[in-house]
């Protein structure tokens, strides 16, 4: 391993040594610095763009040209006339000022080769083909070349250390806008330029008087060829595993005109590719976003979903996946926009793991547990979207959007404890809901802008929980015979078969209406008149299944008896904002408030609890623009949280067989603090990228739980409240690259520091969890040489829980190399080693290696011909680490063995 990193360090050093650099100021007829100058140099004999460059603020720029070529120089800025000169380059750097003069034929300006990269305002515009070196398949290749664009683990796209909120090609959204479905299918062949469109707005009419900072969206122009006509790939592959035959089918279609678009994706494999996982489809929006969002309100209407286990790095024993989309849009008219998509997400998941339990508080005198698991999940996932847009004119848009959802998931669980014993565990669910948005905005004149945006939420929730628990009859000291007991259970049976039915339904409206007022070019006044109301209703049941098969309804001996629950929650809030929106110099100051007359009651077992106030919320935002492509950003804001109906019931609930709930009808509301600096930087003369952030959040009256545990067991009863101690966060991140050359240097930090309070067994103590991550990574960008990319992650996990402190970490260097071999070759390989330790030393270490090797007759060729091989090293599991509000872990997780395909892949 280090002999190839060295030959591939001295071959990039090779590369570096054997080219000069070429400098200076380019300047108007009066001598003042151009900023955003273009300096391109074309290798005469190749015709070939070999190097080029954007002038800084200063009007300066720097080349790097090879020794001993004769280049053609071009310099262009709009408005003057456009430079063109022959350069012969020698041994020596050399140093060249340019003069440009004012153009009156503006339309006779024709550039032969466009520029790598370029700013149009707000929006940031790469040439696609100017990073591309041929072993690229994909967007996600693609745009992991582009200075300033991130893409994470999760798939998502960062700019500026932000997430791209939307992905649109051609103007239309991809399935909304979502980045990862994006990513991972539009094909880089279909890839002519990438738009980064910061101050994003969906709504023209708002541009104008909304802060959007925060919003960047990605808009893909698709090649000339790829218009009007359908394109993608289809790919099909086999092979064989250890344990069972291996398939792959995944065709992607896609077609672009200027009336319609249509996209359809399908994957169906046993091999472990996920194409769109549990985490992907609950975090899908469908582009709903809240209307209250900057209200200051959050309530929280909970997740009625199952405890399922998740998979690691998208790894398990054994993943099979189904996975089919359509995404479609239609203009019928100019001022009629129609479109929708439909999802559906069939896997099938076996997962096992190992896991050793510490618990950190020995005055609790709970006993450390170790556990076995063997995991069975099938998950079938659906969401169905129409939206219509219709704009007659520029003053009035009006916007539709439905998105309906629905899944049918279960999950079987053969479990072991070292305390308990064996334990099967069975879930299912079959939840819905249909999710609606209307929004009208409405410009009177320049001066006044209405905006009115309502959505509302009808969602219905049924999770079934069933445990079964090894029971001695003749015996009273099983170790779950204590807890049987308490919850009422009939103690002469061969097993404690226990079982929960639960229903949530939900039912809210989200709606507000604003009034802008433009007072001048700098300045506008903003009202908000909005409300929040919700509903939930909450039924739970507790029972046993007898060795008989008979259903026997229990009745705790704690909680007074209560282990069912019938609750009404209702919910409302009226507010009215007031915003100020002012530009001054570099600064746009945007200060307001809310004033909330807030409604929370709650009835259950006859009993009603009401809970009315008002408040009033602060909040604020500045932004310091310092340069075109530099900017300071400080936000703080208050808000009032209120929490979900199974919070409020006050009969038990199965959380799982060793946590029992209680909650509190009396919970109150909870106040949070926050307030975020950020700074980012991108500068395009030598391409060094800047981000900071800084984040402070402090919550006041937060829930909480208080938990007892059984003497000498580890199951858990807990109960909510609202905490007179205030809980602390601070995260603080930071990104640096730059590009030296042909050579791309990235740093990342994350630093996180969270204080919260907990009560266990009445014994109080304050939780303070450190957790850092750096990461370092160096990568070339070569069009006719082989790149590689190093990289190195250091975590480490930072537990102090009062009593005990453990600390974890974790190190992974990694490489990546790929090469394009006679225009025709692809490889590609990526290898990754991780040591998992504590300070006593190494606890586990595993590494992961995959490569493919690939053949077509030439870039426009139709067949490819892949072996693709994952896991050489044939690694069969890996470890993490977790903290607890009570406890640390351990895990061991297996995954899936050595798999090799062949694969054939037709482009269309």
């Amino acid at each position: 391993m280090k002999k190839i990193i060295i030959v591939l360090l001295l071959f990039v050093a090779g590369q570096s040594f054997a080219q000069i650099k070429m400098q200076g100021v380019v300047k108007d007829s009066i001598g003042t610095p151009l900023e955003l100058a273009n300096v391109i140099a074309i290798n005469k004999e190749t015709k070939a763009l070999e190097s080029f460059g954007v002038s800084n603020d200063e009007g300066k720029y720097i080349l790097n040209l090879k020794k001993n070529t004769v280049y053609q120089l071009k310099v262009s800025y709009i408005g003057m006339k456009t430079i063109e000169e022959e350069l012969s380059t020698k041994e020596a750097d050399i140093a060249r000022d340019f003069s440009m003069t004012l153009d009156n034929a503006l339309d006779a300006v024709e550039l032969t080769y466009e520029m790598p990269v370029s700013i149009k305002g707000d929006t940031l515009v790469y040439n696609a083909d100017s990073f591309k070196d041929g072993t690229e398949r994909k967007l996600e290749d693609v745009l992991k070349k582009l200075p300033g664009v991130e893409v994470n683990d999760d798939g998502e796209i960062e700019v500026e250390g932000k997430t791209v909120s939307k992905v649109m090609v051609e103007g239309k959204d991809f399935f909304d806008g979502d980045s990862k479905l994006a990513t991972k299918n539009i094909p880089s062949n279909a890839v002519d330029k990438v738009q980064v469109l910061k101050n994003y707005s969906e709504v023209s009419q708002l541009g104008g008087v909304t802060n959007n900072q925060d919003n960047i969206a990605l808009n893909i122009k698709l090649k000339e060829g790829k218009k009007n006509f359908w394109f993608g790939n289809i790919v099909a592959g086999g092979g064989d595993s250890q344990e069972d035959g291996l398939y792959l089918i995944q065709p992607k279609l896609f077609y672009y005109s200027p009336n319609y678009s249509i996209n359809v994706i399908g994957d169906l494999n046993n091999i472990g590719e996920v194409a769109f996982t549990r985490r992907d489809y609950f975090n899908f929006s469908g582009g709903f976003r809240m209307p209250s969002r900057q209200s200051g309100t959050n309530i929280n209407l909970g997740s009625n979903a199952l405890g399922f286990l998740a998979l690691q790095n998208n790894r398990a024993k054994e993943i099979n996946t189904r996975f089919g989309a359509a995404n479609f849009s239609w203009s019928p008219k100019k001022t009629l926009d129609i479109s929708g998509f439909g999802i559906f997400s069939s896997n099938r998941n076996e997962l096992q793991q190992n896991s050793s339990v510490t618990y950190t508080n020995p005055e609790l005198g709970i006993p450390d547990e170790d556990t076995q698991s063997n995991t069975t999940q099938r998950s079938d996932l659906g969401m169905l979207k129409l939206s219509a847009k219709y704009k007659p004119n520029a003053n009035n848009q009006l916007d539709y959007d439905v998105l309906a959802r629905t899944s049918k998931e279960s999950q079987d669980q053969n479990f072991n404890s070292s305390v308990i014993g064996d334990i099967k565990q069975l879930e299912d669910t079959s939840p819905y809901s249909i999710n609606q948005n209307l929004n009208y905005y409405y410009t009177l004149n320049e001066k006044n802008i209405f905006a009115l945006e309502a959505q509302h939420l009808l969602q219905d929730e049924d999770p079934f929980y069933n445990a079964i628990l090894d029971n001695d009859p003749d015996s009273d000291e099983d170790s779950y015979d204590v807890t049987a007991q308490a919850l009422g259970l009939e103690g002469a049976q061969l097993n404690y078969n226990i079982a929960q039915d639960k229903r949530v339904k939900s039912n809210q409206l989200d709606a507000k209406l604003d009034y802008w007022n433009v007072l001048n070019t700098k300045s506008n006044i903003n009202l908000t008149l909005g409300t929040i109301y919700s509903r939930q209703d909450f039924n739970s049941n507790i029972f046993q299944y007898l060795d008989n098969g008979q259903v026997f309804e229990t009745t705790p001996t704690i909680n007074d008896g209560l282990d069912t629950n019938d609750t009404q929650y209702t919910f409302s809030d009226v507010y009215l904002g007031v915003h100020y929106r002012v530009k001054t110099g570099i600064f746009t100051f945007t200060p307001g408030f809310s004033t909330h007359a807030y409604s929370a009651k709650n009835s259950q077992f006859g009993q009603s609890f009401t809970d009315n106030f008002f408040r009033i919320l602060p909040d604020f935002n500045m932004i310091m623009q310092l340069k075109k492509s530099e900017q300071i950003n400080l936000n703080y804001r208050m808000q009032t949280q209120f929490t979900d109906v199974t919070n409020l019931a006050r009969g038990l609930v199965l959380n799982n067989y060793n946590s029992i709930f209680s909650g509190d009808q009396q919970l109150e509301s909870a106040l949070s603090h926050n307030i975020n600096l950020s700074y980012y930087s991108f500068n395009m003369f030598n391409y060094t990228n800047v981000f900071a952030n800084i984040n402070y959040n402090k919550n006041i009256d937060l829930i909480r739980t208080a938990g007892n545990f059984e003497p000498g067991s580890v199951v858990r009863v807990s109960t909510p409240f609202n905490s007179d101690f205030a809980d602390e966060s601070l995260t603080a991140s930071g990104r640096f690259q730059r590009t030296f050359n042909k050579i791309r240097a990235t740093l990342n930090g994350n630093f996180t520091y969270t204080k919260f309070n907990q009560i266990n067994n009445d014994i109080r103590s304050v939780n303070e969890n450190y957790s850092q991550t750096y990461r370092a990574r160096l990568r070339t960008n070569f069009r006719y040489a082989p790149n590689v990319e190093l990289g190195y992650r250091y975590t480490i996990q930072d537990n102090d829980q009062g009593a005990t402190r453990t600390k974890f970490y974790t190190s992974a260097p990694s490489i990546e190399f790929d090469a394009y071999i006679w225009k025709s070759v692809t490889f590609r390989t990526d290898y990754a080693y991780n040591n998992f330790s504590d300070e006593d030393g190494t606890i586990n270490s595993f590494d992961f290696w995959n490569a493919s090797l690939s053949y077509r007759k030439n870039k426009d060729a139709k067949w490819e011909y892949e072996i693709k091989a994952t896991n050489l090293l044939d690694t069969r599991s890996q470890n993490q680490s977790s903290a607890g509000n009570v406890s640390v872990s351990a895990t061991e997780y297996f995954i899936q063995p050595r798999f090799i395909t062949f694969r054939l892949r037709y482009e269309i």
